[in-house]
């Protein structure tokens, strides 16, 4: 792949990276930041990248935009991370069974609920990462294990508690929208 071809698939994925950059970050500065530092690193491993599998280039950008931002917790916090879940048994979904992605070019994040955003804002960082990546960037239980340096099993376990937890904190909306909560 050339340069330009590289350019060209790299810079489709900026407004996805972008979203994922504002929901680790929650501040428009903060999360500008991590994008142009991420695309900076991106260019400078252009040469390493590969197309493999199927896979797009947005997994990559996204594992180097979660590097970026843990590096900088890190040194602002220097103080240990949390450790990874234990993971659940069992999972609702085959692992490589597609995430139920929207359409992002016609999502608007604005004309979601806002008990929806807050029950997702309420849910701790590790487990909305998850969520995120996987329903709203459409990525596979191994891309998301890929992107976070994690154990596939953490994904599975991760994603699970942030949907009971979702559907906990939900059930007055989803009664309101007729939906059963089973």
């Amino acid at each position: 792949m050339d340069a330009g071809q590289f350019r060209e698939l790299v810079m489709a994925e900026m407004d996805a990276v972008y979203r994922m950059a504002m929901h680790l970050a929650r501040h428009p500065q903060d999360a500008a930041d991590l994008v142009q530092e991420t695309y900076l690193k991106a260019f400078r491993a252009a040469h390493s990248f590969q197309l493999q599998d199927g896979k797009g280039v947005r997994p990559w950008l996204f594992k180097i935009l979660h590097n970026n931002f843990y590096s900088r917790l890190e040194l602002q916090r220097r103080e240990p991370t949390l450790g990874d879940d234990l993971p659940e048994p069992a999972a609702d979904s085959p692992i490589d069974q597609p995430a139920p992605a929207w359409d992002l070019e016609h999502l608007d994040w604005e004309q979601v609920d806002d008990r929806l955003k807050a029950a997702i804002d309420q849910l701790p960082e590790h487990y909305r990462q998850v969520l995120l990546l996987w329903a709203v960037e459409g990525l596979k239980y191994r891309e998301i294990a890929d992107v976070m340096g994690v154990a596939l099993g953490t994904v599975m376990s991760r994603l699970h508690r942030a949907r009971v937890q979702l559907s906990q904190q939900l059930v007055d909306l989803a009664a309101e929208r007729g939906l059963t909560m089973e």
